[in-house]
């Protein structure tokens, strides 16, 4: 197939997505069915096409006057990758599987029309619907902060200090480039630019477990938790095991680890990840019934970790398309999930122990305005100040991205180069 082939293929795939408001992933899979001859290059250009297309939909749209499928991907050359209206003309050629040649409003458009004069919600390429929340939270950057989330993320790893060091798995994987993470002290990263991503699953390092796929601000989640060796530490939504496995590793494989989850599941890639790892200090507490498998351990805990469900919208460089199917419902219902899991972490924290709670959200209504909720109803749990929970996680320099809006850290692409995390810590009162 050649590039312009690949452009038209892009258009159709994003009417399908559109019209059937389903995942990108989804749509692409089947184009790829639908089109046996395209080979794996092929679709992997066709899907950086429409990925590049929803990172920038709405400035795309903004740019050309028009939000058709054809006038999203001709603006998101432009935005995206920096195409000169002659190049794109050049594409749209109208010849053999090329997209239709340009019309003259079309090609003034490219020409001419700017950004300056876009609403923060275009600049920004995020839903209008949550203009005002982004607003709240990031103030007169909100399009900056917005546009840092529409942009390519890097691959990052976590290396695991149970099996190896930082500077040795440096060495192992020296062939694909990779530098020390800026933030993170166990972290790696990979700059893939446009192009594919390696196939890390296939490396020896990740066969014999000695780094992990995990993003900088998601190691730096689970470093600020500050588990320590020899603790009771329960990860109430524990999911694949990510931050489970990030856990014991900082325990030293000392201590007890339950991992759990409400949907078992979610846990079961766990079982595998536990053992490529090296993990012995984690045991597995899925639901069974109406069974409560986790009574042994009311007010025994040190540490709670909730990895809260959230609307995501602090890892939309991973998943552009996710913020455009995104509702005002859903923000609701995580509300809500976030209530309740606060609520029922409170009974296993023991006296002097602490709660985590962790979102992969930049919005304020799931992070400082659901920390503020649950201390108003609870006198007994204190929350630490963004600077003191980096000097205990051992980190001074994340005091930096203390929350302006309560306690706790706040991450995001535009400050700190990572996903949108929010992290804080709670310490309940020793009786």
């Amino acid at each position: 197939m050649t590039p312009a082939a690949h452009v038209s293929a892009a258009i159709e795939v994003l009417d399908d997505i559109a019209r059937r408001r389903r995942p990108a992933a989804d749509a692409l899979k089947d184009w790829g069915i639908a089109h046996r001859f395209a080979g794996s290059k092929d679709r992997a250009a066709i899907a950086s096409l429409v990925f590049d297309a929803l990172r920038k939909r709405a400035s795309a749209a903004f740019v050309m006057g028009n939000d058709t499928s054809r006038a999203i991907m001709l603006g998101a050359l432009r935005e995206a990758r920096g195409f000169e209206a002659a190049a794109i003309a050049a594409v749209c050629s109208g010849e053999r599987h090329a997209p239709a040649p340009l019309s003259d409003a079309e090609r003034e458009r490219l020409e001419t029309a700017s950004l300056d004069a876009a609403p923060d919600h275009m600049r920004g390429d995020y839903p209008e619907w949550l203009a005002p929340r982004f607003e709240a939270a990031f103030g007169a950057r909100a399009a900056e902060e917005g546009a840092a989330l529409a942009a390519r993320a890097p691959v990052d790893l976590r290396v695991n200090l149970l099996k190896c060091s930082r500077e040795q798995a440096l060495e192992k994987l020296a062939h694909l480039a990779p530098a020390p993470t800026p933030l993170s002290p166990i972290g790696l990263r990979i700059d893939v630019g446009r192009g594919r991503g390696p196939a890390l699953t296939a490396e020896t390092a990740y066969v014999k477990g000695l780094v992990e796929l995990q993003d900088e601000a998601s190691q730096l989640a689970a470093l600020l938790c500050a588990a320590a060796p020899g603790e009771q530490v329960l990860d109430l939504c524990a999911g694949g095991g990510g931050k489970t496995l990030a856990l014991a590793a900082q325990m030293h494989n000392r201590g007890q680890i339950y991992a759990h989850d409400s949907d078992g599941r979610r846990l079961a890639p766990i079982h595998e990840r536990l053992e490529r790892a090296g993990v012995r200090n984690v045991q597995v507490r899925a639901p069974r019934g109406k069974a409560d498998v986790l009574a042994d351990l009311d007010a025994r805990c040190d540490l709670v970790a909730i990895d809260a469900p959230c609307t995501g919208t602090g890892a939309w460089r991973r998943h552009p398309d996710a913020k455009w199917r995104l509702a005002p419902g859903a923000l609701d219902a995580r509300l809500k999930e976030q209530a309740a899991l606060l609520e029922a972490a409170v009974r296993f924290v023991k006296p002097g122990g602490r709660l985590a709670y962790v979102t992969c959200s930049v919005l304020r209504e799931e992070n400082e305005d659901r920390i503020a909720a649950f201390l108003a109803e609870h006198s007994d749990f204190a929350a630490l100040s963004g600077a003191a929970l980096a000097e205990k996680a051992g980190l001074p320099d994340l005091a930096r991205f203390a929350s302006p809006h309560g306690p706790g850290i706040r991450l995001s692409p535009a400050t700190s180069g990572t996903d949108g995390f929010y992290v804080c810590v709670i310490r309940r009162a020793d009786r």
